[in-house]
């Protein structure tokens, strides 16, 4: 987890919510990452997970990746938990979550709603405190460029 906040806290410095994820396979390799990418890429799709899980699906040669585990910094929001869903994770493991739209516990819980057709397990709070730090503090940092008029995509440094 350590390791995804600071490639979480690069992603922040270049004007991205600042997250990041790894797929690992059964074996704990590493099979798949990412960050956030919405800015740079203008993509709606570019979360931390997905461009993960899209990795790792390449890497394995196969969409399926039950047996996997998913960890990220950030609880998933409702797409990107429906895209695990989807992909048969079979372990997530998440830093801080997310009151406002965490969709593995905080608002709702897709890793075992009875319309999911697959479950997974789902470890929440690992280093929460810390992720959450970094988290708020790179949103106060963004709130307060926009009173100043700064562009929002303007470099600053992350916690």
């Amino acid at each position: 987890m350590e390791r995804l906040l600071r490639h979480g806290a690069r992603a922040g410095s270049r004007g991205e919510i600042p997250v990041a994820a790894v797929v690992l396979d059964e074996e704990g390799r590493c099979i798949g990452w990412g960050s956030n990418r919405r800015e740079a890429g203008c993509d709606p799709l570019g979360h931390a997970e997905i461009v993960a899980l899209s990795q790792a699906a390449r890497v394995r040669g196969d969409w399926r990746l039950n047996g996997c585990t998913l960890v990220v910094s950030l609880e998933p929001c409702p797409m990107c938990a429906g895209a695990l869903v989807q992909a048969r994770m079979g372990t997530v493991v998440f830093g801080a979550a997310d009151p406002k739209r965490g969709a593995l516990g905080s608002c709702l819980n897709l890793a075992t709603d009875a319309s999911a057709h697959h479950h997974m397990e789902v470890m929440g709070g690992v280093l929460g405190e810390t992720a959450g730090n970094q988290l708020a503090a790179w949103f106060r940092r963004r709130r307060l460029q926009g009173r100043r008029g700064e562009k929002p995509a303007a470099r600053f440094q992350t916690d």
